[in-house]
């Protein structure tokens, strides 16, 4: 039976909200399928606004996928802004998909990708509006299956009460195979209804359902174990894997966004995991090993990129992308490949020690000189020791001086503050480093008109990562030590105007710790901060930290816990973390090594020049590491 369009209803809302063009869909290379001609449908969420969620890989990726499939239908849906919402519950008009505007309550499953935890909030609006109960207990088998992806799916135990199931790793084989066993659900006629469903998806062993596990907790609060309350539920649950992605060349046809996003370009993974070793980094850890798409597949996406959406520029993505071992072939290749049509190329930003001039040069021949960016991470030698950033300062202004000396007068250096055992003097001396930058910019260059800007983020520990038992520090210490840094900056009257200075107070960093490293006692502080209207809490002009605290406060009491319990306490070995039965590949022991290692100062080499160091992930994962160089080379496309 068709679903009806709820665009009638929705185009007479559109006059009296801001940027009404990101509900009204039709971009190009999106797909709209018959509803009644396939037996799957998805609804793919990014939960934020149009213009975070349209460039997001892993939707766009998971689209194409599944809608390759001639049974599967996949349409999107995103985060609609206060004024919309508000229009919506008073006309009845329900959350709906951009594609076709079908109301996401009549789909088989929701799957909601989240890069991150601030992101909890707008699920909730989104199950309200699709008339979805919010707790997964309460839904029917009318309900579409509520499915989280994305990184922090590693640790779903904050919105256990509110998924149905999570998907942990990589999704494009996952959500065949889940798209397979609805369909077989449903062709068999729902036996056992929505339990029987939940069992199939379950028995795989590479889909969490969080109903199925019990969780108990010791008098002080600890977890003292997670254990299946069914039998058939595997005790941990691992992560998916791709391997040879030239196998997944996706996205084939990128989607073009109708309104203003924050990337404009067309983008190709040029590889996938980074085993850097950085502490801090949950990307690195969660998705090794390090898989390398070839040169030449590279050069196959870009090409049918290009010329399925007309961009003017490639983004070539990646944890660190001057870390593929043939990127300066690559970077080359499409540069001479591309020199006529004048396509721009870029990369994310650039290690201090990956970085070369002929890299940086192939990578702004054709398109237009911006800053360079580079990520020290930490301001002093030592706290780079401890977080395994193997960068020494002399390697930064060294590089910087080359930047400057052809050509570029802008870089941007990212910094954290509240790294683990970090002291003022550790954040001051960014304030040191950032004058020697300006300092020998001027030498090389003999010109005062450079600039280089200091941008700052609160570190926030994440699971799956060494960094996973760390204290977190309290938004009060790290808005005080970040305002001594702002203070030296400004007091050097020679070198002070010259270096730009951005920062994020403390306060949404304590609250992502509270989500990323919560369990499902967490999950009432998040139903009541949206009861109470919090919304898009990744937005500053949105997200309200006494609300939080406010709300946090109350639904936590009952529990003898607060969130300081979960942010700025320090974990031991022996205790049981929410997501110990989630299975990243990465041996708990040896993260417990690499977090003494870090206390240690010491540093670990990256394994894929190095010798193993035993994390588990190829072993446990039966996966290993995927590099060349092929020694192959990009051909042009057109014959001269």
């Amino acid at each position: 039976m068709p679903i009806e369009s709820v665009f009638p209803r929705l185009e007479e809302l559109l006059p009296h909200v801001q940027k009404p063009i990101q509900y009204v869909g039709g971009e190009l290379n999106s797909t709209v399928k018959d509803w009644d001609a396939v037996d799957v449908r998805w609804a793919l969420m990014y939960p934020d606004a149009y213009e975070v969620g349209l460039p997001n890989q892993g939707v766009m990726i998971l689209y194409e996928v599944l809608n390759e499939r001639p049974d599967v239908l996949a349409e999107r849906t995103y985060s609609v802004w206060p004024d919309l919402e508000a229009l919506m519950r008073e006309r009845g008009v329900p959350q709906f998909t951009v594609d076709a505007h079908r109301p996401v309550g009549a789909f088989d499953l929701l799957g909601v990708s989240f890069s991150t935890e601030l992101g909890y909030t707008n699920l909730l609006t989104a199950l309200d509006l699709a008339g979805v109960p919010l707790a997964a207990a309460d839904r029917t088998e009318d309900h579409p299956v509520v499915v989280a992806g994305g990184h922090a799916a590693f640790n779903p135990e904050p919105i256990a009460e509110f998924i149905d199931c999570a998907v942990i790793g990589d999704g494009e084989q996952a959500v065949l195979t889940m798209s397979d066993i609805v369909r077989d659900w449903k062709r068999e006629g729902r036996p056992g209804g929505r339990e029987e469903l939940l069992m199939r998806l379950a028995r795989t062993g590479g889909v969490y359902v969080p109903a199925f596990y019990d969780v108990e907790y010791l008098p002080d609060g600890r977890i003292a174990r997670v254990v299946p309350n069914r039998s058939g539920v595997p005790w941990r649950v691992s992560k998916h894997t791709v391997m040879d992605l030239d196998e997944w060349p996706y996205p084939k046809q990128p989607l073009v966004p109708l309104a203003e996003t924050v990337h404009e370009r067309m983008s190709v993974e040029i590889f996938r995991g980074c085993t850097r070793g950085c502490r801090f980094c949950q990307a690195g850890m969660i998705t090794r090993p390090v898989r390398e798409r070839s040169i030449t597949g590279i050069g196959e996406m870009v090409d049918k990129g290009l010329k399925a959406t007309g961009f003017e520029e490639v983004g070539l993505l990646s944890l660190s992308s001057a870390d593929h071992s043939e990127i300066a072939d690559v970077a080359k290749g499409l540069a001479d490949r591309y020199e006529e049509d004048k396509i721009g190329l870029s990369l994310p930003s650039t290690r201090v020690d990956a970085f070369n001039i002929d890299l940086a040069n192939e990578l702004t021949r054709n398109g237009r000189r911006s800053g360079l960016t580079f990520a020290p991470e930490g301001g002093s030698e030592r706290i780079r020791r401890v977080i395994n950033k193997m960068v020494s300062e002399e390697d930064l202004i060294r590089t910087v001086a080359t930047a400057y000396g052809n050509g570029w007068r802008q870089v941007k250096l990212y910094f954290m503050c509240g790294l683990p055992t970090e002291t003022d003097e550790d954040v001051l001396e960014i304030a040191s480093m950032a004058t020697k930058v300006i300092a020998k910019g001027r030498e090389v260059t003999g010109s005062n008109d450079i600039r280089c800007t200091v941008s700052i983020g609160g570190f926030v520990p994440k699971p799956h990562t060494p960094f996973q038992w760390a204290p977190q520090l309290a938004a009060e210490e790290t808005d005080a030590r970040l305002a001594k840094l702002r203070d030296a900056i400004r007091e050097d009257k020679r070198y002070g105007r010259s270096i730009g200075f951005r920062y994020h107070d403390g306060k949404p960093g304590i609250v992502e710790g509270l989500l990323s490293r919560g369990d499902r006692r967490v999950g009432a502080a998040i139903r009541a901060v949206w009861e109470a209207g919090g919304r898009f809490d990744g937005w500053r002009e949105y997200f309200s930290y006494d609300l939080w605290m406010d709300c946090a406060g109350k639904a936590l009491e009952p529990y003898g816990v607060d969130v300081a319990w979960y942010t700025t306490r320090e974990r031991g070995y022996e205790e049981v973390l929410p997501w110990d039965h989630l299975d990243s590949g990465l041996d708990k022991d040896w993260l417990w090594e690499d977090w003494q290692d870090a206390l240690d100062e010491t540093e670990v080499d990256d394994c894929r020049w190095t010798p193993c160091f035993d994390c588990g992930v190829c072993p446990q994962m039966q996966t290993e590491i995927q590099v060349g160089p092929t020694g192959k080379k990009l051909l042009p496309l057109k014959v001269l």
